[in-house]
Parts: structure tokens; C-alpha cells; sequence
């Protein structure tokens, strides 16, 4: 009897042991400063503040290094044509070009340290970290179409300069920085230019290059205004508004001709 109390003990101390283990293994909570940005006539972009905090943190002090964190916004994916030009006969010309499926809009990444120092490739693969992790696969014109696969990669990384060079991917290797033992925060710079549509953002806790928890949440790119009116009308009504545009063409045409008349 007392043999069989004490296996039973000892399954109970061996269940609360595990149960209290998983309730101290660290995660993350984070969420953006905002749920909405309101895009106008005058907007001129503006930063998103990203903060969170690991739960149930073993970190010292905020300068230890213990945890890393990184934060990817992502926009909704559009597809995307990369065109390569080549000289032909002393011009240069449009010579060939890769179409690729659904790609992120706009896409920024900030990170505790560079990513490829806090993770393997497998990781940030599967989880589409960094600049040269982002899914981008091409669209075949044929079942038979072979693509070369160093041609490929030339193709992704003339679109991540595009993109870059139209502020549209960013990122910031030193951007998240602690303020606490398990406090942190970032910003996210959207610009003028900036895609208006659904963002979101995934935040990802890492320790010792694994990766032990993410986290999401979404921020809207709303159009107000003037900028509303004018999109929901287009939208809406597309053939009112070209013949619209047409007649203000018209008018500003006439306008011109008569306050700049020939011969003056």
C-alpha cells in the first residue's frame, strides 16, 4: 500500500514539475502602436512603433544579449516582373525578364542583430526572414519551362534593389533594442509611397538560434479624405471618372491657351 502511494506521489510531483515548466518557458507578446494609418492627400509617411515584451524572461540585464528579437511588416503580395536590359547594337534594350507570383509590397525587418547571425538558413527560410529569405517564386509560362537557377537569383536580388531603392524594403540590423529585462521596442518607417492596404506585422523571439515563440497582429493603411473620395469614385464608377478627367483635361487646356495666348 505504501509502495503504490508512493508511485502515485511521485507521478503527481513528476506532472506539476512538468506542468511548471511549461508554464515558465519564455515567450513573446507584442502589438503596434496603432491599428490604423490614415493615408491622405498630405501624407508625407510616417514610423510605427513596434514594442512587446518576453514572458517569463531569464535576461539579467538589458544589455546581456540573452533573447533576440526580430520584427518583419509585410505588405499584401502583388506579383512582380523584373526586366533585364542588354546592349544591342549600341542601345540598350529591354533583353529578357521573369515574372514572379505574389511578392510582399512592402516589406521592413528589424532586428536585435543581422539575422543570418541569430538563426540558420532552415529557419529563416520557413519563416521568410530577411532580404534573402523573402518566398519569391517565379511564375512559369510553361510546365517545360527550365529556369536557371543562378539566372533566378539575379532576378530576386534586381527586385530587392528596386524595391529598396523605392524605400519599399527596409531594414534596420540593430533596430530592436531592449529597455528592460524583457521590454522592447522598435520603429517601422513607412514611406509616402507605401502601398495602402492590410500590414502585418510578425514578431519572433529567438534564444541561442532557436526559435521559441512568434507573435502577429495587423495594421490597417486606410485612405481618408479627398484621397477616399477620389479612389472610391474611380473605383466605383471608372467610366464617369475617365470622362471626367478628360473634360478637367480639356478645361485646363483652354485655361492655358487663353492666359498664355500665341504671340505674347
Amino acid at each position: 500500500m505504501r509502495v503504490r502511494a508512493f508511485v502515485i506521489l511521485a507521478g503527481l510531483l513528476s506532472f506539476a514539475s512538468v506542468g511548471h515548466a511549461r508554464d515558465t518557458q519564455e515567450s513573446v507578446e507584442a502589438d503596434a502602436s496603432t491599428r490604423q494609418v490614415a493615408i491622405t492627400s498630405s501624407f508625407t509617411g510616417t514610423e510605427i512603433l513596434l514594442f512587446g515584451t518576453v514572458e517569463n524572461s531569464v535576461q539579467p540585464s538589458p544589455e546581456a544579449g540573452t533573447y533576440d528579437i526580430v520584427a518583419v511588416v509585410e505588405g499584401v503580395g502583388v506579383p512582380a516582373v523584373v526586366r533585364k536590359k542588354s546592349r544591342v547594337g549600341g542601345l540598350w534594350i529591354n533583353t529578357s525578364s521573369l515574372r514572379f507570383m505574389p511578392v510582399p509590397s512592402y516589406y521592413a525587418i528589424v532586428s536585435t542583430r543581422p539575422v543570418d547571425e541569430i538563426a540558420n538558413a532552415k529557419i529563416l527560410d520557413a519563416n521568410g526572414i530577411g532580404f534573402d529569405h523573402i518566398r519569391m517564386v517565379p511564375a512559369h509560362t510553361s510546365w517545360n519551362t527550365q529556369l536557371d537557377p543562378a539566372e533566378v537569383e539575379s532576378f530576386k536580388k534586381a527586385l530587392i534593389h528596386l524595391k529598396s531603392e523605392e524605400r519599399l524594403y527596409v531594414k534596420s540590423d540593430f533596430g530592436v533594442s531592449f529597455v528592460g529585462r524583457s521590454l522592447f521596442r522598435a520603429t517601422i518607417a513607412l514611406p509616402p509611397n507605401v502601398p495602402v492596404a492590410l500590414l502585418t506585422t510578425s514578431v519572433y523571439l529567438f534564444k541561442d538560434g532557436k526559435l521559441l515563440g512568434q507573435t502577429k497582429s495587423r495594421v490597417m493603411l486606410q485612405r481618408e479624405g479627398v484621397e477616399r473620395f477620389i479612389h472610391e469614385f474611380a473605383l466605383n464608377k471608372p467610366f464617369s471618372y475617365g470622362l471626367l478627367t478628360v473634360a478637367m483635361a480639356a478645361v485646363a487646356g483652354l485655361a492655358a491657351a487663353f492666359a498664355f495666348p500665341r504671340g505674347t
